[in-house]
């Protein structure tokens, strides 16, 4: 999906760069958050010119990655609900959320920093994570595959483990059990179809 823009309309070759930056720099910055911007231009197969003209400065580049990738949590949302009965879309997300947080752990520092920054803006924080939850949840509860009257807020905090669970071998299956604990739990007290 390309990111979001408040500018005005860009060329398609313009978006197109734009985009390639983006990847690389996920790419890139995860692996090694102090990567030098001018490596990530040369990946991207774009111009210093061209780099700067998108993104500044490296907090810039770094808030757009992060804005993207959450922008992207909300658009698997949306898929899976489209594609998905709404428990086995909830439940997918929840693990695509979970390979979103284990890829953003080579950025947490980076992220960190620039989101700390003065010019840093709120509005990018995890407000579309939010809304994929909400998303999910409404489908779920009218679908009566989960018990009513669910948050949003209710389900960040009952899966805010996952930001705990360390990188280790296993690391995979412990977030799958957690998942499968909230999912159970969830489904404790649902009144079924057209309940």
């Amino acid at each position: 999906m390309p990111a979001q823009d408040d500018g005005p309309p860009r060329r398609s070759d313009a978006r197109r760069n734009r985009e390639r930056i983006l990847e690389v720099a996920l790419a890139e910055l995860t692996r090694s958050p102090a990567v030098a911007l001018s490596a990530i231009a040369r990946k991207a197969g774009v111009g210093q010119g061209t780099f700067y003209r998108n993104f500044p400065d490296r907090e810039s580049l770094i808030l757009e990655v992060y804005r993207f990738e959450v922008q992207q949590v909300l658009e698997a949302a949306r898929q899976l609900l489209a594609t998905r009965p709404p428990d086995r879309a909830l439940r997918e997300w929840l693990d695509r959320l979970a390979q979103y947080a284990a890829a953003k752990a080579g950025l947490a520092d980076a992220m960190r920093a620039a989101t700390c920054a003065p010019a840093a803006p709120a509005r990018w924080g995890h407000a579309p994570v939010t809304a994929a939850v909400a998303l999910l949840l409404e489908a779920n509860e009218r679908a009566g595959t989960i018990r009513p009257g669910v948050t949003p807020d209710d389900l960040l905090l009952a899966i805010s483990g996952l930001w705990h669970v360390a990188a280790h071998d296993d690391a995979h299956e412990r977030v799958r059990r957690l998942f499968d604990l909230v999912t159970d739990g969830l489904r404790a007290g649902a009144p079924g179809p057209g309940g």
